[in-house]
């Protein structure tokens, strides 16, 4: 963890020595559905489930923060969130003074091994809280922005290639220009032509990236990054499994195409391990595998030390409470060359009263304290499970 000065000295500026005492966390476990299933390697989704936390003050203010269920990524499964949450993570921090927030953040990320999803959550929904009450955004407490807009990723992971074809130029017409293709699921030989197809169909004009999600092994692997060359990729996400270390050096070494780095990397000494070893050439953050904002912001500034490219993205599907936080670090970022993926716009509905759209290929910044959305407790009643 970072040392995390600068807010609380914002505090201190505007409401003197009075902490702000969290009185009570609820884990929230909901179930959206999805506009159309996504396939990944191994995975059909159809339903997004997700884990909110409600973080209230002793002054009535409220923070949430989400974290989706990801198994195949962090491990984490909706009734162990909760529990996280509720047995261990809600005790530690409840009487603790919100504006305290590196110091919460650090007991958070020792009192419980992993759990990344639950610590990200309520590191999340704390970080809003103290927006709120300082009248700051969450982007403002990391640093400052460097850029108000980002350009949007879009998913491509239809059965027929021509369903992608048909799809990317739908969404070229919204303003879209950046896509990653889902891989790792089919023949490696037939994968690396529909992404030259695609790319063919498009043209140069449009960025194009692939993701296999471990989906592959070394052979289909080196089969895909040869035979898709005139694809132009802009990289390839964690083709390998997340222990195979030596053989992504290896695929580095040969690749025509830039490896980015996703389930491998659950923290910063990875990191640097994958990094010094020339294993990768960029690195997919996300907020569940990190442990929360500020650890993420920590290891952005490391990827920016070590030259790499910096990929930020919200799990499959996430509502615009984990879009906006994902947006805010982007707008904090080093560099964000390698795209930015929110994925509320995934899902049939979403929990906020003002949920963040896409226009013209570009997210905006979100406004306002915290992270910029309020959140419709009806919304939030409506889809909220038992597990």
């Amino acid at each position: 963890m970072v040392p995390d000065t600068a807010p609380q000295a914002v505090a201190a500026q505007h409401v003197g020595d009075k902490p702000l005492t969290i009185k009570r966390i609820e884990a929230i476990p909901i179930a959206i559905p999805l506009k159309k299933p996504v396939i990944m390697a191994g995975v059909r989704l159809v339903v997004s489930y997700n884990l909110l936390v409600r973080v209230e003050a002793a002054n009535g203010l409220v923070g949430w923060g989400e974290a989706s269920v990801a198994p195949t990524m962090t491990g984490d499964v909706l009734p162990g969130m909760v529990a996280a949450v509720e047995e261990h993570l809600a005790p530690l921090v409840t009487g603790k003074d919100a504006l305290k927030r590196a110091e919460i953040a650090h007991l958070c990320a020792h009192a419980m091994y992993h759990n990344g999803g639950p610590k990200c959550a309520v590191d999340a929904a704390i970080a809003d809280l103290a927006g709120r009450h300082l009248n700051v955004s969450l982007s403002d407490m990391y640093g400052g922005a460097l850029r108000d807009e980002i350009t949007a990723m879009y998913l491509l992971g239809n059965p027929k290639i021509e369903d992608d074809i048909a799809e990317t130029h739908k969404k070229i017409a919204e303003g879209y220009k950046f896509f990653k293709l889902k891989v790792g699921i089919k023949n490696p030989f037939d994968e690396a032509d529909a992404a030259v197809a695609i790319r063919k169909a498009v043209g140069r004009d449009v960025v194009l990236c692939a993701d296999a999600n471990m989906g592959m092994d070394f052979r289909s692997a080196r089969i895909f990054v040869e035979r898709s060359r005139d694809a132009d990729l802009l990289f390839l996400e964690q083709p390998l499994r997340d222990d195979d270390y030596d053989g992504m050096a290896e695929l580095a070494r040969i690749s025509p195409v830039p490896l980015n780095g996703d389930e491998s990397l659950g923290n910063v000494a990875t990191i640097i391990q994958m990094a010094r070893a020339g294993s990768i050439k960029g690195a997919n953050l996300k907020t569940i595998k990190l442990g929360g904002v500020s650890a993420t912001v920590h290891a952005m500034s490391v990827c920016a030390a070590l030259g790499l490219n910096i990929n930020l993205a919200c799990k499959v599907a996430e509502t615009s409470v984990g879009a906006a936080t994902i947006i805010h670090i982007g707008c904090v970022a080093p560099n964000v060359n390698w795209g930015v993926s929110i994925t509320n716009h995934y899902l049939t509905d979403d929990i906020v009263k003002n949920p963040i759209v896409i226009r013209n290929g570009m997210m905006a910044r979100p406004t306002g304290a915290g992270n910029g959305v309020e959140v419709d407790e009806s919304q939030v009643a409506r889809y909220t499970i038992k597990v």
